[in-house]
């Protein structure tokens, strides 16, 4: 039987071996398969080596997953290079640092086997220079998350703020293709400085794989990313980092929580009942780990015909306005269905820049100067309150 806690920390303590051939670790370049655990404590995995790389990783492997506590005998089947099979050049995330570079945590030294047991969570910390870190967030896949995301922090740039988005959903990043930018990010030295598109700074794992390579990630690498991003980018200083949430309420949103501190969460839903219900289930998760929800937009509200001015509730109206009420967080506004934002988004420019007279652009400039508002509101100091 397999434990998953453990399984966890012996893949935390692989990652941090790398093939100096490749200048990646074990588990981003999917040297590691097959890994099982044993209710003894025993581990068993397999290692895949090519013909160039070096003989003694397979020592490195045990000493890191021996490394790990709670673990006991530990049994590697290693595949000889006439039947590992090639990788490819680009098939995971590269290492945000230098080549054979061992990964260090936020205070510069190596970090050990992984949390023990029954262990306190981190604390989360201050990203130096960001101001207010937002998480934008749903829980529910489809409801123009990252549109919401991308046109509020292009609204707040257009005023003047400091700006950046860091877009955490590893399995389908779409901020690469709503600011149309699809270059490489630059290394210097052991950082990582982020693009810019229509003044907002820019990070995404979409910069960092090719556009048909799926994410085939679990949660231990998904982590490490999301850690990557926010301590090995150069974000400078910000006014606002919006972090563009994944659908769910898994290991990356308790990642993002655990390692730095959150102003607040923007929800995003739209009307119908199947979508406020999930949503409703990403509020509570933010609650339970006591990050303030600022508020609430109800996407794809209704449908205005441009001929002839026709309201059509494609998605039905009202479901995001009355889960705010139950639920007693802010309700932001609706932003309706309208042409303008697909266009716009496909084009890689944000709707509130391409065509800021729409309905859709207007409702997303009010909604930004709401979530600016209610920023400042929580992050003033209780006694001045």
């Amino acid at each position: 039987m397999t434990d998953p806690e453990l399984l966890k920390r012996v893949v935390e303590a692989l990652g941090r071996v790398t093939n100096p051939q490749t200048g990646r670790d074990l588990v981003l370049s999917g040297m590691v398969k097959e890994m099982r655990t044993d209710e003894d404590g025993s581990v068993r995995f397999r290692l895949l080596l090519r013909p160039n790389d070096p003989p003694d990783l397979v020592g490195q492997a045990r000493d890191a997953a021996e490394s790990v506590v709670g673990i006991g005998r530990v049994t590697i089947d290693v595949d000889p290079p006439e039947r590992a099979p090639a990788q490819p050049a680009r098939r995971a995330l590269p290492v945000l640092g230098p080549r054979g570079a061992r990964p260090t945590d936020r205070h510069g030294a190596a970090p050990g086997p992984g949390p023990r047991p029954g262990a306190a969570p981190p604390t989360p910390r201050r990203l130096p220079g960001v101001k207010h870190v937002i998480a934008v967030s749903s829980a529910k896949g489809g409801v123009g998350k990252s549109t919401v995301a991308a046109n509020l922090a292009a609204a707040l740039a257009v005023k003047g703020h400091a700006v950046g988005i860091l877009d955490s959903d590893v399995y389908g990043p779409d901020i690469p293709i709503m600011f149309g930018i699809h270059e490489k990010p630059r290394v210097q030295g052991e950082r990582v400085l982020p693009l810019t598109a229509h003044g907002v700074k820019l990070m995404s794992v979409g910069f960092l794989i090719d556009a048909e390579t799926p994410a085939i990630w679990r949660g231990p690498i998904v982590m490490g990313i999301i850690r990557q991003f926010l301590e090995q980018v150069v974000w400078g200083e910000l006014d606002y980092l919006f972090v563009d949430m994944p659908p769910g309420t898994g290991d990356a949103q308790l990642s993002l929580v655990q390692l730095v501190e959150l102003v607040g969460a923007v929800m995003v839903t739209t009307p119908q009942d199947v979508a406020v219900a999930d949503v409703l289930k990403g509020i509570k998760m933010f609650e339970r780990v006591e990050v303030p929800v600022l508020g609430l937009v109800e996407n794809m509200s209704g449908f205005v015909c441009p001929h002839c001015g026709a309201t059509t509730d494609v998605f039905g109206r009202g479901g995001g306005q009355a889960l705010a009420a139950s639920a007693g967080v802010p309700f932001l506004g609706v932003v309706p269905l309208g042409p303008s934002v697909v266009a716009s988004g496909d084009r890689g420019r944000p709707v509130v820049l391409e065509a800021p007279d729409s309905p859709e652009a207007k409702a997303l400039i009010e909604i930004a100067e709401k979530v600016a508002a209610a920023v400042e509101a929580a992050a003033k100091p209780v006694s001045a309150r």
